[in-house]
């Protein structure tokens, strides 16, 4: 089976996105499946044709010309035609079974033009709706007419595809909602690679030290700094929490567009000594941040995009043994059961966090066992290899080349 996957970025960047690819990869590789890859204009870092990267082999798609990048509609016109006329060179150089394109939309609709031309089936995964990522980067309006043309090429999109992914029943349920038939529709969940996050080891001393974290409970919260993860949430919680526990610290790991903001509302609510900020962190390295935290905090704000698609993080950190505390999102109520492998609190309710997190912090007794249920579901349910077998029967449901 020799598939070439359509992405929007990958390696050297870093991010959910690249991290799900790499699962994906490794593991079709591991099943004995020849996997070729390609991104599009949106990769950003410097041109070259062919690059590799830590073992990986991209192949890349010009940058678009400068004065395209300054409207909306035509830029992403223009990235549409550089990423199919990119394609169908790629795609005739390797020759595929299957054209497996990856959100957003801008990628399947150039891998369906590519797929009818040269007659090869195509897969459309869906990560999350290109339109509903514009809400939550502030670019759109829910239901406003670049929302409804953007909904429109996703629907056009899902019905050409030969077969669809998606990461989560929420996605599902849409794209079932569109008239996709149910028999074209797989969920192809997010999982972790269990060797990599193995279970949470003593904390790095020196480390600790260095942060000012020696002797602290510690919140945390690892992962890109957007809007909709509801950081500022956890920061108006935070001063209700230090009064109830002052020696309880908070640890932000990464960065992303509110990271500005977030400091600034840490010092005007007085929290700065209580709140590190540790800037990005290289992924090999996030393993001794997480040995840091006593219990993560996934503080997402309840939008139509936190709804319906269920991320990575959450699943790391069950693999880390951390107890989990998390908004009651539909994305989160995917993945956690309240009370047995996570701790679910009401979105957008401050009160309800610090709550929620004071009675998690005074009930340890109880960490021991949710830390082992957490750990169990990982291993038995969202594994990478487990989850990768799924293509095999998505795959063999299309047409022959």
């Amino acid at each position: 089976m020799r598939i070439l996957h359509v992405l929007d970025h990958s390696l050297p960047l870093q991010s959910g996105y690249v991290f799900r690819t790499l699962g994906i990869l490794a593991n079709q590789r591991a099943r004995g499946w020849e996997t070729h890859h390609m991104t599009t204009p949106k990769q950003t870092t410097p041109y070259r044709p062919i690059e590799a990267v830590d073992g990986w082999k991209f192949y890349r798609t010009p940058p678009i010309a400068e004065w395209p990048e300054r409207w909306p509609v035509i830029r992403e016109i223009a990235q549409m035609r550089a990423t199919t006329h990119r394609l169908a060179e790629v795609a005739a150089e390797v020759r595929p079974d299957v054209i497996h394109a990856h959100s957003p939309v801008l990628n399947a609709v150039p891998a369906v033009t590519v797929g009818r031309w040269l007659r090869i089936p195509v897969v459309y995964e869906v990560r999350a709706f290109w339109e509903d990522a514009g809400v939550s980067h502030g670019t759109t309006t829910e239901w406003g007419l670049r929302y409804r043309m953007t909904r429109a090429l996703e629907t056009y999109a899902l019905r050409r595809a030969g077969a669809v992914t998606t990461i989560c029943e929420g996605l599902r349920r849409d794209i079932l909602g569109r008239g996709i038939a149910p028999a074209k529709v797989t969920v192809i969940p997010n999982a972790v690679d269990i060797s990599a996050f193995s279970a949470s080891g003593a904390p790095d001393q020196e480390l600790a030290r260095e942060l000012g974290l020696d002797g602290k409970t510690v919140l945390g919260f690892v992962g890109s700094f957007y809007r909709y993860e509801g950081l500022h949430v956890l920061l108006d919680a935070l001063p209700s929490i230090v009064e109830a526990q002052p020696d309880v610290r908070l640890l932000l790991v990464g960065g992303g567009d509110e990271d500005a903001e977030l400091r600034r509302q840490a010092a005007s609510l007085g929290m700065s000594d209580h709140v590190i900020f540790t800037g990005r962190v290289h992924h090999s390295e996030v393993v001794r941040y997480y040995d840091l935290i006593d219990v993560l905090v996934y503080p997402r704000v309840n939008i139509r995009l936190t709804d319906l698609v269920t991320p990575l993080k959450p699943l790391e950190a069950m693999a880390q043994d951390k107890i989990i505390v998390a908004s009651d999102v539909g994305g989160h109520h995917e993945l956690i059961t309240d009370g047995e492998t996570g701790n679910l609190f009401r979105a957008d309710d401050a009160g309800s966090l610090t709550k929620t997190v004071l009675g998690v912090l005074s009930a340890q007794e109880r960490w021991p066992q949710q830390r082992a249920q957490g750990r169990r579901y990982v291993e038995t349910e969202r594994s990478w290899p487990a989850v990768v077998a799924r293509y095999e029967d998505v795959y063999g449901s299309l047409p022959a080349r």
